[in-house]
């Protein structure tokens, strides 16, 4: 077995899942099939009225269930979502895509594909959440350049300084106080604002402590 291939497999024994699925034999199978492979599992029905703790991966039929409830516990704790149809009806696509499934398995169930199906969504969600980290810090680095060059229009603004000696000033200030560029800038944008709202005028220097 090669290096890649094991590593999927250990992400795959390392998944807590929760099986929302009548307890009939395609129920059974599916569980079966899962702890064979070494997953922990825990099994529900009728659907819960929220997910459990610790729960990273989900296998839930999606025909004919009043499983709608489950959206924002499933929003908030984000796990692997597997969903199980019987019919590829509208309401079933619907479904899928209301729940934002990470794969899809169709019934009657057979062993063959599950495994398929887990290990893509599995990687599915990891390359989800990169990529809305990779979002997220992007968001903070452009919320970050705006306050250091709203802070930088402020300096110029209120002292004698140009653009390059108001930003030599914060980069000194964040430097001597171990703080971000954006920190200090995001302090100097609420000492303005709360001054401005009192009538007053900051007043900046170069030597100011």
């Amino acid at each position: 077995m090669s290096a890649g291939a094991k590593k999927i497999l250990d992400d795959l024994r390392r998944a807590r899942v929760l099986v929302i699925h009548p307890k009939d034999e395609d129920g059974v199978a599916l569980t079966d099939h899962l702890r064979r492979l070494g997953c922990d599992v825990a099994t529900a029905w009728p659907p819960p009225a929220q997910l459990p703790e610790g729960i990273d991966t989900v296998f839930v039929q999606l025909d004919d269930a009043a499983v709608g409830h489950l959206l924002p516990s499933i929003e908030e704790r984000e796990p692997a979502l597997i969903a199980i149809v019987t019919y590829e009806s509208p309401t079933s696509l619907k479904a899928i895509a209301d729940f934002n499934a990470h794969g899809v398995i169709s019934k009657p169930l057979r062993p063959l594909g599950i495994l398929t199906q887990f290990a893509l969504a599995r990687y599915r969600h990891g390359y989800e959440g990169r990529l809305a980290n990779k979002i997220r810090r992007l968001e903070e680095t452009i919320k970050g350049r705006r306050s250091v060059e709203k802070a930088i229009k402020l300096l110029t603004s209120v002292n004698t300084m140009d653009e390059e000696a108001a930003y030599r000033l914060l980069r000194e200030r964040a430097s001597a106080r171990r703080l971000t560029m954006t920190s200090v800038a995001e302090s100097i944008i609420a000492a303005h604002e709360a001054m401005s709202g009192l009538g007053l005028h900051m007043s900046w220097s170069a030597d100011r402590e």
